[in-house]
């Protein structure tokens, strides 16, 4: 059956879990568990601490100690007498005196006094995820102590904290599921830019100080022939600036969640029209929403594209259409650049990011066409279904 809060309750409880769904940062989830805690309770101090595997807190948070008075305290508990009670045995824990715990080693030197005490873990299916810890239940309206020392923590307010702590479990939980994705966007964004940087603006430095090298030693000798080199130094510092510049351009993927497809597309032509000398322009028409897999390789297959033509077309214009199509979309993006044979560059072993696109097209279910022939520039149309 499952708990009920007590009336009154129910409005302080949405508003604590509200509290902690609007946050998706860690460090930021666990501190507003921790005041949500106190408020909800009524407690004069409140803290949470998540455990590491050395028998200390990997983080440590508290609420109703100012700054000062925490740096006075010292270092970190360590996870002995209550607290590694109810981390390791995962079990609520309610007292009229802390102190009389029978592992209590009393508290540090500038440690505030505290009394009655309840502490409950938070925990994710079978893991121990941390534990909230509150002390000194304020009695009544002027917050005094009732003399017989009776004004603890009830068992409503440790039903109430156990619904708290269920709740803390998965916001906890979606906070660190975010992070790891973040790392793991991060370090995709960094493998990227290395390979970027490796591929295409080292060859161009390399180049460039090798020319450089060679216009010196021309200077005195041949002068005209060192102005022709110095000019190709010109021209591959520009190159070197435009490949920096498109690198800075995908540091981080658009935010198809905030945007829309069409919004994110419009805003990369946009960019990119800035800041290359081609003319890049994007048209949409009639585009519904469609799955989420099916926005991203669209945007995926639109980048690669207006790379390939800008940077190894070598094209004046690119010109980049979406539109709906039956409950889908097709895709075309057509420049014109230099061309190549398909057939050619595939016997080649050189694919110019087409075997990556085409994988993307038929990961959510459509189809690519590539139709290109040297000096004739390039149209890659992509469709997918719709969901």
């Amino acid at each position: 059956m499952p708990i009920r809060p007590p009336r009154g309750g129910i409005e302080a409880v949405s508003a604590a879990v509200l509290a902690m769904s609007r946050q998706v940062e860690v460090r930021d989830v666990l501190q507003t568990i921790v005041a949500s805690a106190r408020e909800l309770l009524d407690a004069e101090y409140a803290a949470l601490g998540v455990p590491d595997d050395h028998g200390g807190f990997a983080q440590f948070v508290v609420d109703g100690v100012s700054d000062e008075e925490w740096k006075a305290i010292g270092p970190l508990p360590r996870q002995h007498g209550i607290l590694a009670a109810i981390l390791h045995e995962a079990i609520p824990l309610r007292l009229a005196d802390v102190r009389t715990f029978e592992s209590f080693q009393g508290w540090p030197k500038h440690h505030p006094d505290m009394r009655d005490f309840i502490g409950m873990p938070v925990v994710d299916c079978d893991e121990i995820l941390g534990a909230v810890f509150l002390a000194n239940k304020k009695c009544g309206p002027d917050g005094a102590r009732r003399a017989d020392g009776t004004c603890g923590f009830t068992e409503d307010d440790e039903d109430l904290l156990r619904i708290l702590a269920d709740h803390a479990a998965i916001a906890l939980t979606n906070a660190r599921l975010y992070e790891r994705s973040r790392e793991l966007t991060l370090a995709g964004e960094r493998a990227r830019i290395a390979h970027e940087l490796h591929d295409a603006v080292s060859q161009k430095l390399f180049s460039l100080r090798l020319t450089a090298q060679a216009a010196a030693s021309l200077v005195d000798r041949d002068p005209v022939r060192a102005k022709g080199e110095l000019r190709q130094v010109a021209a591959l510092a520009a190159e070197a600036a435009d490949e920096l510049r498109a690198v800075v351009v995908e540091l981080r993927p658009a935010a198809l969640d905030e945007d829309g497809l069409v919004a994110t597309l419009r805003t990369q032509a946009d960019v990119l029209d800035r800041v290359h000398s081609a003319d890049v322009s994007f048209h949409a028409c009639r585009v519904r929403a469609l799955p989420a897999a099916q926005e991203e390789a669209l945007l995926r297959v639109a980048q690669e594209a207006m790379h390939n033509a800008l940077r190894h077309a070598h094209a004046d214009s690119v010109d980049v259409v979406l539109e709906g199509h039956d409950k889908g979309a097709r895709l075309r993006i057509r420049d014109d650049g230099r061309g190549f044979d398909p057939s050619a560059v595939r016997r080649a072993g050189r694919h110019l990011g087409l075997v990556s696109m085409r994988d993307r097209a038929s990961g959510v279910g459509g189809r690519l066409t590539v139709q290109s022939e040297p000096g004739k520039g390039t149209v890659i149309e992509m469709e997918v279904p719709g969901g």
